[in-house]
C-alpha cells in the first residue's frame, strides 16, 4: 500500500510540476506579473494564515502517525480530528479567498493560472481531508493499531506532501 501511495505522490508531483512550468513560462514572457489592466496580486493575511494552518497540520499528522504506531487510539483519534478542522479551515479560508479576490477566471492569464494552480491544490486538500476522515472512522471503529496503521502512514505521506505543494504555491503566487 506504502508503494502505491508513494507512485501515486510521484504522479501528481508531475501534475504539479507541469502546471508550474507552464506559469513559469507565461510569467516570464509577461512584461509585467501580474499583466497591466489592474489586476493586483491578492493579499497575503489569508493565505499567509492558511500557510500556518497546512504547516501546523502536517506536525499534527505526524503525531496522529506517533500515536498510530504506538497504539494509542485516543490520541490517533484527537491529532486526526485536529488534523480534519486544520483542513476544513483551510478550505473555507481559501473558499473566501476565491469569492472576495476582486477577480476570476475570466481576468486574464493571470487570473486562469491562479484559479488553476490553487483550484488544483484545493481539491488535493479535499482528497486529503477526506482520506483523513476515513482513516479516523476506520480508528474510531478500532480498525487501527501498532500492528496495522498503514493506512495512517499512507495518508500522511500524502496529506504532507499536498503541504509541501502549498509552501512552493504560496512562495510561487504571493511572495515572489
Amino acid at each position: 500500500m506504502l508503494l502505491a501511495v508513494k507512485l501515486a505522490i510521484l504522479s501528481e508531483v508531475m501534475l504539479f510540476g507541469a502546471l508550474f512550468a507552464a506559469y513559469f513560462v507565461v510569467r516570464g514572457e509577461s512584461s509585467g506579473w501580474p499583466p497591466a489592466g489592474g489586476l493586483e496580486r491578492p493579499e497575503l493575511l489569508l493565505p499567509g494564515f492558511n500557510t500556518l494552518l497546512l504547516i501546523s497540520s502536517s506536525g499534527t499528522m505526524q503525531w496522529a502517525v506517533r500515536s498510530a504506531r504506538g497504539g494509542d487510539r485516543s490520541n490517533i483519534l484527537r491529532w486526526l480530528g485536529l488534523t480534519l478542522l486544520l483542513g476544513g479551515t483551510f478550505i473555507v479560508i481559501q473558499g473566501y479567498e476565491f469569492a472576495t479576490n476582486g477577480f476570476g477566471l475570466n481576468a486574464g492569464i493571470f487570473g486562469s493560472t491562479f484559479y488553476i494552480l490553487t483550484g488544483f491544490h484545493g481539491a488535493h486538500v479535499l482528497a486529503g481531508v477526506s482520506l483523513i476522515a476515513i482513516v479516523a472512522n476506520r480508528a474510531r471503529r478500532g480498525l487501527v493499531s501498532a500492528e496495522r496503521h498503514t493506512a495512517v502512514e499512507a495518508t500522511s505521506y500524502y496529506w504532507h506532501f499536498v503541504d509541501a505543494v502549498w509552501v512552493f504555491l504560496f512562495s510561487t503566487l504571493y511572495v515572489v
